[in-house]
């Protein structure tokens, strides 16, 4: 009996995967792409200054007395063509190696399964042995001979190690080094900071930053090697102030502090860092479980002291712990994620930043960023009692 019901749920698990793998087919896009947005904005505000400063002097040496307007136009749409051609051309998959890490979780497991069949060599990392884990048996299946599916724990040196030595003897032929390595395991911590026990403080930094730091010093010697591409996911939320994450935030902020250094070091390697900053369901439907979710939160309510537990009150506890439940019940669209990862791995010539997010996030984090705190706290601010 015990037999069948784990061969009943091996099969769930299959078919679940295999129907988010349909979802994850072109579909209408309903994201505004800001990648191609930010990318413009730039050139079309120095294409406004060049029309400017080109019709003057045209107009003072009596050459021409074509309009500001005219000339900008010209300018704008020569522009925008060169920006668009540059921004879509594309690497050859064949012959190059991607290194994923926290495949556990579906966001990066379909990113694996999209890259292997766009013909990238993958190296698909899962942090338990892989003779545990049911979703690599599924994407081992799924997928082409080219899948590598392997054991990395990027909190233990000698995981990282092992996974580093075995992508090196299994480059494809002919490689000089690794294309890609696309760090998205996540541990995440939620609640309140002196709810907080300090072991999961530094649980946190362990996997999501020191980790995440570790693993690229190691891989770097292959990147450099192919002139490759380090990417990051992270939250774009990040930036911005909200109750029971904020050592989520820390260590997200501290991931894009860390790759924009990062950037400047590799520049005249010829290696290109790209941060992908996601939306706010997108990490909790991907990393987060409602029973750990509870798990965690009787948890922190045991070690909690006498008197905190009396100056907080178990109501206004419940009622915090219970808002965050969101990040396992949402339904979330990890398309657009998945898209842009893809177009930060495939791209000749990637963003520095990729973000998203929904409009009504974009927003949220602009306000954040340039409001007076006391402002933002306004519209956004948690109510003081």
């Amino acid at each position: 009996m015990q037999v069948f019901d784990n061969t009943m749920r091996r099969a769930s698990r299959r078919a679940s995967l295999r129907r988010g793998s349909i979802s994850m087919l072109p579909q209408k896009q309903s994201e505004i792409p800001w990648d191609i947005l930010e990318r413009l904005a730039m050139p079309f505000l120095f294409c406004h200054a060049a029309a400017v400063v080109i019709s003057n002097v045209l107009h003072v040496f009596d050459i021409s007395h074509v309009s500001t307007f005219a000339v900008f136009v010209w300018f704008a749409l020569s522009t925008v063509g060169a920006v668009l051609f540059y921004h879509f051309v594309k690497v050859t998959a064949s012959g190059k190696g991607v290194l994923i890490t926290g495949c556990e979780a579906p966001i990066a497991w379909y990113l694996a399964k999209k890259l292997d069949d766009l013909g990238f060599h993958v190296y698909a990392g899962f942090n338990v042995p892989i003779e545990e884990c049911e979703e690599a048996t599924i994407l081992k299946e799924e997928t082409s001979g080219r899948m590598k599916t392997i054991y990395l724990d990027i909190t233990s040196e000698k995981s990282m190690l092992e996974a580093a030595m075995f992508v090196s003897e299994h480059l494809p032929f002919g490689a000089k080094g690794l294309w890609a390595v696309i760090h998205c395991a996540q541990w995440v911590a939620l609640g309140e900071i002196e709810w907080l026990p300090f072991t999961v403080l530094r649980k946190s930094l362990d996997l999501n930053l020191l980790g995440c730091a570790r693993l690229t010093q190691i891989m770097l010697p292959l990147i450099r090697g192919a002139r490759g591409r380090v990417i990051f996911l992270t939250s774009a939320l990040n930036k911005i102030p909200t109750p029971v994450r904020s050592v989520q935030c820390a260590t997200q902020a501290a991931i894009e502090s860390f790759a924009a250094c990062l950037r400047q070091e590799m520049r005249t390697r010829k290696v290109d860092v790209s941060v992908v900053a996601a939306g706010e369901f997108t990490p909790g439907n991907a990393w987060l479980k409602e029973d750990d979710l509870r798990e965690q939160a009787k948890k922190m309510w045991g070690q909690m002291s006498p008197e905190q537990k009396r100056a907080y009150g178990e109501d206004y506890y419940e009622a915090a712990m219970t808002c965050i439940e969101k990040y396992s019940r949402e339904a979330a669209d990890i398309q657009p994620t998945v898209r842009v990862l893809i177009d930060a791995t495939t791209r000749s010539f990637p963003m520095a930043r990729y973000t998203p997010v929904t409009p009504k996030e974009k927003l949220q984090i602009f306000l954040a960023e340039h409001l007076p705190p006391s402002l933002y706290e306004v519209f956004y601010g948690v109510p003081r009692k």
